[in-house]
């Protein structure tokens, strides 16, 4: 069984292929979700440079990219000093002449950026689509290894969030804020060279905004990154109400809730709305100053030049030369602003990317086991053909049932104060034997079954298949062995056949026809292209007991060892009920079975019943026995209050 810019890329020709990219770093503890008020307290560099496992294999593109930028800025740097020799030269003699060369060197020089920063697209933009597919991979690939309870207390459009918009934010931070970080800094400091060596008392004026600036940027960066991360979450958020909107969108029109949910969405709207204008107004007030200051300088520098030029000190071309210098480095100056900011968003977006992929995996011990096993094997310890009478860990050896022996259980987010939720449970369901498991609602019914194949762990006490201890059989051996069908059936967006056969992906066709029989579920054959039809988004083209009967199905096709069923019949009809559980006497003669049951005639296909209450086992007999013994049975079975009182709670 297995768990279920602004300047957009284009497509290019294909560079040579990327090696695999690494699916994460090593585990940590897993997280929670986020704190969404608190500010950052790391730096974006450090954030950002996390990314660099999956930007290795591109490196040499990313490289091309920025020497392309790179060039074709600094080309732009020749054009000043090309203007200077024509006012100092052609201009200032009246030569006309000589302005043919001049004009086609601008207009080579103008050629050659086109061409250079055509060029630094088209390096990455396929590199770069990679990167974001291998990431989105990954983190898929991760949330389904991550445990039910991970699960449990991320919303799905938190996940879902990380998995769109930050991908694009992160792709979109590597083909332009990255680069272009790179490339005006260099660019900014070559045109600071050239405007000395052209008027260092002009240059001085024009650098002197340098100061305030790199304070005001310290200040930008810091306030900037926490609203980053709110809006992020926010909009993660909303992803989450909408998503609750769509899948719910039949209980919300029978209940004339529509109003309601739209009032909340746009609350939550409302919420990022107001953080994206306090985004907006940190960007403003540091353009305000980025562009304002640069500008008074550059106009004292033009008003301190017009003088040096009247007295003689320089000369026309060399004023021209070194504004036309200044007003190049206006857009690497200016761009400064959003290039923090947009870095700054890649950044919580990356701190987004690493909180999911650094949660510890539901198979971490597998994995542990694995790697001890082989270093083992390497330093000369018997190996499967040495020891081949020794019994393997990854699968039960001996036919002893499903025990449960002294097992605890309690829910993370429980309060401290509150009772484990199983406090205790011993039972032995015999190999063969097929078992219900009764109680009132809300006494760990359900929980007890995801024990078995370890969808959460035990606080305690352990449980074993056929004498094997479930913690010492490998997860993906284990939901081989042990199959579920759950209360709440789940189908995905996929045909009958290929929601059945998640169950047992190698079943025969043998098999997938058995399995649809003893469910009763031969209205599958009657759809529109037989069991090929896809039954949509969680299957809501088909009715309550059609999508039950297909789950029912889903967990016997391929004949499992062991099966748990979670009151599999709830929603079908009296003759259909019937139908179903004359069919699956003969499953359950063939498996080791627990049964979750509310109501008699599921009880009836058990050997022997077990009552849960108090988080404990209390009773365990046949149907007949427990009724003529034990009265919180009878009242259960019944709905009648026993005569020396209700079921213990």
């Amino acid at each position: 069984m297995t768990e279920l810019s602004t300047q957009p890329q284009t497509s290019e020709p294909t560079p040579p292929p990327t090696p695999d990219l690494p699916l994460s770093t090593a585990p940590t503890e897993e997280p929670t979700e986020p704190d969404r008020l608190a500010p950052a307290k790391h730096s974006a560099i450090r954030s950002l440079l996390r990314l660099w496992p999956y930007a290795r294999p591109i490196r040499w593109f990313l490289v091309g990219s920025t020497t392309a930028a790179l060039l074709a800025s600094l080309s732009a740097l020749v054009i000043p000093l090309v203007l200077k020799n024509i006012v100092d030269g052609p201009v200032a003699h009246r030569d006309t002449s000589g302005l043919w060369l001049q004009g086609a060197l601008l207009l080579v020089l103008g050629m050659l950026e086109a061409g250079l920063f055509g060029m630094r697209r088209w390096l990455v933009a396929r590199p770069l689509a990679t990167v974001e597919r291998q990431m989105r991979a990954d983190l898929y690939a991760k949330l389904q290894r991550l445990p039910v309870s991970f699960h449990d207390r991320w919303a799905s459009g938190q996940l879902l969030s990380r998995a769109t918009s930050d991908m694009y934010t992160i792709r979109l931070f590597l083909a332009f804020p990255l680069i272009f970080l790179i490339v005006n800094s260099m660019v900014f400091l070559t045109g600071i060279a050239i405007m000395f060596g052209l008027d260092w008392q002009l240059a001085l004026i024009t650098v002197l905004p340098a100061v305030p600036l790199i304070l005001l940027c310290s200040y930008f960066e810091r306030r900037y990154s926490a609203a980053a991360r709110l809006s992020q979450d926010q909009n993660g958020d909303l992803a989450t109400v909408l998503e609750e909107s769509v899948l719910g969108i039949r209980i919300l029109k029978s209940f004339g809730r529509h109003r309601t949910m739209a009032a909340r969405y746009r609350d939550q709207a409302e919420l990022l709305r107001g953080t994206e204008l306090r985004k907006a107004r940190l960007l403003a007030d540091l353009w305000a100053v980025i562009v304002g200051l640069p500008e008074l300088a550059l106009g004292i520098s033009l008003a301190v030049g017009v003088v040096q030029v009247a007295h003689g000190s320089t000369t026309a071309g060399t004023l021209v030369g070194f504004l036309s210098t200044a007003l190049s480095l206006r857009w690497p100056v200016e761009s400064l602003g959003w290039l923090l900011a947009y870095s700054n968003e890649a950044a919580t977006a990356t701190d987004r990317f690493f909180e999911v992929m650094d949660a510890r995996p539901a198979d971490a011990e597998d994995v542990a086991k694995a790697d001890v096993a082989e270093r083992t094997v390497a330093v000369g310890a018997p190996t499967a053909s040495d020891a081949s009478d020794a019994p393997a860990a990854s699968a039960p050896t001996e036919r002893d049932g499903i025990r449960l022996e002294g097992v605890r259980f309690r829910y993370p987010d429980a309060p401290a104060d509150s009772p484990d939720l199983l406090s205790g449970v011993d039972l032995h369901i015999r190999s063969g034997e097929t078992m219900a498991l009764v109680g009132l609602t809300g006494s760990g019914k359900t929980t007890l079954t995801a024990l078995l194949p370890r969808l959460y762990e035990t606080e305690g006490g352990r449980i074993t298949l056929d004498g094997t201890d479930v913690r010492d059989i490998s997860r993906a051996k284990l939901r081989e062995l042990v199959s579920m069908a759950f209360e709440e059936p789940t189908l995905f967006s996929a045909s009958v056949r290929e929601n059945v056969l998640m169950g047992a992906p190698d079943a025969s066709d043998e098999s997938f026809e058995r399995a649809l029989d003893v469910a009763q579920a031969q209205f599958a054959r009657s759809l529109p292209e037989g069991p090929d039809t896809q039954v949509g988004e969680q299957g809501l083209s088909l009715s309550g007991g059609q999508r039950q009967r297909l789950a029912l199905a889903r967990a016997v096709v391929g004949a499992p060892d062991f099966l748990v069923l979670d009151d599999p019949l709830s929603a079908l009809d009296v003759h259909t009920e019937a139908l179903v559980e004359q069919a699956l006497r003969q499953v359950l003669a063939e498996t080791t079975a627990l049964v979750v049951a509310h109501r008699p005639s599921t009880v009836m296909l058990a050997d022997r019943v077990a009552l849960l209450a108090d988080g404990r086992i209390t009773a365990v007999g046949t149907h007949h026995e427990l009724l003529e013994s034990n009265p919180d049975y009878r009242e259960l079975m019944s709905g009648e209050r026993a005569e020396d009182g209700g079921l213990t709670r």
